[in-house]
């Protein structure tokens, strides 16, 4: 793992983005996948908002995926070995490049046909905890004509990322700008942010 996790940190490095395939084995991608399709199915997703604690809103003009948090009290065995996997993940950051990452939390996301996550940032005005952001997809032949891309805005351009199956992508929480366009389809991911404190 140490080879895709150093392939993730060194685009990183290269571009502010860091992107590499398989961070979640094809396996483990699959039993994810249908743990979101399981919580689709008993309508456990809940609608997601935007900032954090007494600030939160819920305003679907500017934000409509739903989401659900991954927890190691669910007991549930994939979501145990994705946590691992993110385990392994800070301790070899932390190891090569001194983040002082502490934390982490991450949620199963949904973008229903027709929904959407206008520019933000991923780190709160009042709470500066989040530092780098992380997307592994779970969409399996995605093309290019079913939307739902991350438009990151660097300073200088516009990159934008198909949410491919197995793709993985890592940036700094608070320094890119970034949105989720109009998908065609159902899209989905694992999303979340090591943290710090």
């Amino acid at each position: 793992m140490e080879k895709i996790f150093d392939q993730l940190i060194d685009s990183f490095i290269r571009n502010q983005v860091g992107i590499a395939e398989n961070f979640i084995n094809p396996v483990l991608a699959i039993q994810l996948l249908n743990n979101l399709l399981h919580l689709q199915r008993d309508d456990l997703l809940l609608l997601a908002g935007t900032g954090n604690e007494a600030a939160v809103a819920y305003n679907e003009t500017l934000r409509s995926d739903k989401i659900h948090w991954l927890d190691r009290i669910h007991n549930d065995p994939y979501e145990n070995d994705f946590l691992d996997l993110i385990d392994a993940f800070v301790i070899h950051l932390n190891r090569t490049c001194y983040t002082g990452i502490t934390g982490y939390e991450f949620h199963y996301a949904l973008y229903e046909k027709g929904t959407f996550y206008k520019k933000h940032l991923d780190q709160f005005r009042n709470n500066e905890v989040r530092q780098y952001s992380m997307i592994m997809y779970l969409n399996e032949n995605w093309t290019t004509n079913d939307g739902g891309e991350l438009c990151i805005h660097h300073i200088d351009h516009i990159q934008l990322i198909t949410p491919v199956n197995g793709k993985s992508v890592f940036f700094k929480s608070s320094e890119l700008v970034h949105e989720v366009l109009l998908t065609h389809k159902p899209r989905m991911s694992i999303t979340g942010w090591l943290k710090i404190g």
